[in-house]
């Protein structure tokens, strides 16, 4: 149960994505598209890789965590989005707030230490291939996937508890964004933020530092084992870990430039959030399969049974 006590403010009014209405409207049919490819196209991946015998291995186990997670992740802010593009008055109440800023930190946390997990994997797969099946268990990559959830469950816990802790005593409760985050909020709060910025920097900082450490190990390592491997094998590989690659830096990139800074906001900020809350949870499913001539097939097998069973 939220706290009240630090505040007068029961809701917020949200600025949106754009103060112009016919921008607004394309916006709309624009984001109902993004947001409908996001649920379908995740959806049909976790589909594929459940009901496939041949997409088993760790690879899919963790691509299946990977869409369930962007359909979540993009679920806590799109809907609202959409609808608010529509409205004059685009309110949220605080309890609302809180859980869209513990949802969106959670689910974006989750698929930063589940994309780091994948760099893993793939590092296995690759440079011990003999061993792969042992030491990539179902076991270690439920474990895995658990650690992911835990991860941005704490991480997100704390982010919350403390803006839980700042006193919003108005008359401003103006949002400027298009959903409730950390740095919109701290500039809201009549107190100096100024303890409570860096310490989330810190953390941010932290966690995005050793993620990118694992990734960066994970891929030298990698590029080193590659050069024993035949001009097939490479070529597989590299197939591979390209499409990894490039989902992190499509979501790494965004999120590095609007949390690994002190609490200033910048105009730019809604548009970039928009890259990791929308667009590359959008992407991720043709990122992987458009590369990936097994995840294409499964979905060509499903696809026949589906037609035979009606």
């Amino acid at each position: 149960v939220v706290s009240m006590e630090n505040t007068n403010i029961t809701e917020f009014i949200l600025h949106g994505l754009t103060q112009d209405r016919t921008v607004a409207k394309v916006c709309f049919l624009l984001f109902l598209v993004f947001y409908t490819t996001i649920i379908f196209g995740n959806l049909l991946i976790i589909i594929t890789i459940r009901t496939s015998e041949q997409l088993n291995s760790p690879m899919y186990f963790f691509l299946s965590y990977l869409s369930f997670v962007d359909i979540s992740y993009s679920t806590v802010s799109a809907p609202k989005l959409i609808h608010d593009l529509l409205v004059e008055e685009k309110t949220i109440s605080f309890v609302g707030c809180m859980a869209q800023l513990f949802g969106t930190h959670f689910f974006g946390c989750s698929e930063i230490f589940l994309l780091t997990a994948m760099a893993y994997d793939r590092c296995i797969a690759i440079c011990k291939p003999l061993h792969y099946t042992r030491i990539m268990s179902r076991r270690v990559c439920g474990s895995l996937v658990a650690a992911s959830g835990l991860g941005g469950f704490v991480h997100s816990l704390v982010q919350t508890l403390l803006v839980l802790q700042l006193p919003f005593c108005g008359p401003n409760n103006k949002i400027d964004h298009y959903f409730c985050d950390i740095h919109p909020l701290l500039a809201l709060a009549c107190t100096d933020t100024y303890t409570i910025s860096v310490s989330m920097g810190v953390s941010n900082s932290g966690i995005s530092l050793a993620c990118f450490i694992v990734l960066a190990v994970s891929y030298a390592v990698i590029l080193v084992s590659l050069r024993t491997h035949s001009a097939k094998g490479r070529l597989k590989a590299l197939y591979t870990c390209t499409s990894h690659i490039t989902v992190v830096v499509l979501f790494f990139g965004p999120c590095i430039f609007i949390y690994m800074r002190h609490s200033t906001t910048f105009p730019a900020d809604k548009v970039v959030s928009v890259f990791y809350t929308i667009i590359t949870p959008m992407l991720n499913p043709f990122i992987y399969t458009l590369r990936n001539q097994e995840v294409k097939n499964g979905m060509k097998t499903l696809w026949s049974r589906t037609v035979k069973r009606s």
